[in-house]
């Protein structure tokens, strides 16, 4: 059986919660850890330099070709593939680093690099990779200046442009537009309850009461932004979560319903059948299998 999935913060005292690693040289100090499932408190942008590695998220395979850039939202399950054979850099940073005002905050919950509704996003650098390229090696040579003054806004400056220019790109790149307004926004809204709640809210009442619009309502809005009920999408996350522990951890049938807010085993095994066809011991004996 697999270990717990490991949860990573940032670094401990750095003068600011961002930072710049060579992930092919991790890969040589921490390969275990990095391929086996985890998870981190803070956003990343991996840039695959050279290599072909397969980066599996939630469960999800993706292709990786060389200059590609993947963007993960924080607390994302993820591992790197074990064969190696590739050379990456990842931009690490916080909610605390980049949020310096409302509008930060709105964009990092808006942008499509981490919160693309339909997929995972990445892209590859071709015309844009000369800027983009420029931008990170500024970065890179900002960090180095030790005790610069105005050295975090200019790093986060430079991160707000990268991240401007990279989504500029990637709408390039065969993204599917979802259109602005209200259904849009309802939608994002409700997934963000949904991400805080799941565990201990399954009843779409209390988030379209929270989000003052009736139950109707909301479901247009997502079923016509994701050709999903609000249901669905709690059972979607619910699920996910079930199956992250399932496949990654060592914890009881028990001790994962429990913590998914299933308070007898029995209702926790039903829902999961229910929703996966098959039971969660029988998913996690194919898993491991």
């Amino acid at each position: 059986m697999t270990e717990p999935i490991k949860s990573y913060d940032f670094k401990e005292g750095m003068p600011f919660e961002f930072e710049i690693v060579s992930i092919s040289a991790l890969f040589k100090q921490s390969r275990q850890e990095l391929t086996a499932p985890h998870r981190t408190a803070f956003y990343h942008i991996v840039w695959f330099q050279t290599g072909t590695p397969t980066h599996i998220v939630d469960f999800n395979p993706v292709p990786i070709q060389p200059n590609t850039l993947l963007f993960l939202n924080k607390d994302t399950v993820q591992l790197f593939d074990s064969r190696g054979g590739f050379e990456a850099k990842a931009i690490l940073f916080t909610d605390n680093f980049f949020c310096r005002s409302e509008a930060d905050i709105r964009y990092l919950r808006s942008t499509i690099l981490f919160n693309d509704l339909l997929g995972i996003s990445y892209l590859q650098l071709d015309e844009a990779s000369p800027v983009l390229s420029s931008l990170f090696s500024l970065m890179e040579r900002e960090l180095q200046a030790s005790d610069e003054v105005y050295q975090p806004d200019i790093l986060k400056n430079y991160l707000h442009n990268f991240l401007l220019l990279a989504e500029r790109e990637r709408r390039r790149q065969n993204f599917i537009e979802i259109r602005k307004g209200a259904d849009l926004e309802y939608t994002v809204l409700f997934k963000e309850l949904v991400e805080a709640r799941y565990k201990q809210v399954k009843q779409v009442s209390s988030y379209a009461a929270s989000l003052s619009v009736s139950e109707k309502r909301l479901n247009q809005a997502t079923s016509k932004v994701l050709g999903k009920s609000p249901k669905a999408i709690i059972n979607d996350r619910v699920m996910l979560e079930a199956k992250r522990l399932l496949s990654h951890t060592s914890e009881s049938i028990k001790e994962i319903g429990y913590e998914l807010g299933f308070q007898e085993p029995t209702n926790f095994i039903k829902y999961f059948r229910k929703h996966n066809g098959n039971t969660p011991v029988e998913f996690r004996e194919q898993f491991t299998t």
